[in-house]
């Protein structure tokens, strides 16, 4: 039997103690032959002994590989998926969760079409509940984009998973300050590759599922009520959106704001997105200021300065406790000084000269 033919078959056997979790066998394969999992890790495109063991869901198994082959966990099969996506997608979040605590840049590795495991839960709102334990592992990862440069806000109103777009905001809000207001900006106001940002989707997505009109059999009357509830949920999100930082004034490739794609609906429904709009200072393109200087240098002026701001922060939190409480000390005695000096000037607080 040639060299290859044992090869194959070893990997086929390695193939077998990971579908059942055997690792005693494993390792007796191993053993016949040790530089099987070095020859399986320089194929591409490959299920390993971790693609295998992450799909059946076999935690220890899969933490056993990722002390001896952790580049494993980066390699994508031929279906374009890596170990960790393919743990989402069979419901298999504890591991998913394991596999983070090992190497939480595996939340950001791109699969098929660019898609990371945030994009798939995102796309599907499976693991919603272990989703804020996910982005601590890698809180970065809500800046990947697909090949269509659609980060996870642009696919959850895409697929219509508003839940896991209104989690995706509110943990923004909540972690800014760790990060950069910069840093949830540019999230929030990413244009995927028609230009359009989540703002410009939510607007999109104002056309009703059904029409509304009287219905006569229970199956269109549930369906009445799936429209107008996530027809509020919708409005919502938007109005979470608006009042989360959002450019309203964003131009598409199509030079459209959000303001011109609300203006070209129809629905009774737009009343209260437009009101919304209004109130944040929402302007259609026309309209919009042509003289855009003044706004470029302000927001250069902020942007210098938030990066400063957070450059001291950093600085701040590194220092030791003994220097940062003498600095302290300094500060309170100069602040002593110079409100004693504005309330006793020499001379007193009234002279005739």
């Amino acid at each position: 039997m040639s060299t290859s033919s044992n090869m194959d078959e070893g990997i086929e056997r390695m193939n077998q103690a990971a579908q059942h979790g055997n690792i005693d066998a494993f390792y007796i394969i191993i053993q016949k032959d040790v530089k099987l999992l070095k020859h399986t890790d320089k194929l591409p495109f490959l299920n390993t002994p971790l693609h295998i063991a992450a799909y059946a869901g076999h935690i220890p198994f899969a933490m056993e590989l990722m002390i001896l082959k952790p580049s494993f966990s980066r390699k994508l099969n031929p279906d374009g998926f890596s170990p960790i996506h393919l743990a989402l997608q069979n419901g298999h979040g504890e591991l998913v969760c394991r596999l983070l605590e090992i190497d939480g840049e595996l939340f950001r590795v791109k699969g098929r079409e660019g898609i990371t495991p945030l994009h798939y839960v995102a796309a599907t709102e499976c693991h919603l509940d272990r989703l804020e334990k996910f982005l601590e592992f890698c809180p970065h990862s809500i800046e990947a984009v697909t090949i269509r440069n659609e980060n996870a806000l642009h696919i959850a109103l895409k697929y219509d998973k508003l839940e896991a777009f209104r989690l995706l905001v509110r943990w923004l809000q909540k972690n800014w300050s760790q990060n950069s207001i910069l840093w949830k900006s540019k999230v929030l106001n990413w244009q995927d590759e028609n230009g359009n940002t989540p703002l410009h989707i939510a607007v999109y997505k104002n056309q009703p599922k059904c029409e509304i009109r009287k219905y006569k059999t229970e199956m269109q009357e549930l369906a009445l009520r799936e429209n107008l509830v996530y027809h509020y949920i919708l409005q919502a999100v938007r109005r979470l959106l608006l009042y989360s930082g959002v450019n309203t004034f964003a131009k598409n490739s199509e030079g459209k704001t959000a303001g011109d794609i609300l203006a070209q609906q129809n629905q009774i429904e737009n009343r209260e997105i437009k009101v919304m709009l209004r109130c944040v200072g929402a302007l259609r393109a026309p309209s919009l200021p042509k003289v855009t200087f003044y706004a470029r240098n302000l927001w250069s002026m902020f942007s210098s300065l938030e990066k400063t701001r957070m450059h001291c922060i950093g600085e701040w939190t590194q220092i030791s406790d003994d220097r940062r409480n003498m600095l302290l000390v300094v500060a309170t005695l100069l602040m002593t000084v110079t409100y004693q000096g504005v309330l006793s000037p020499p001379g007193g607080l009234w002279q005739d000269d």
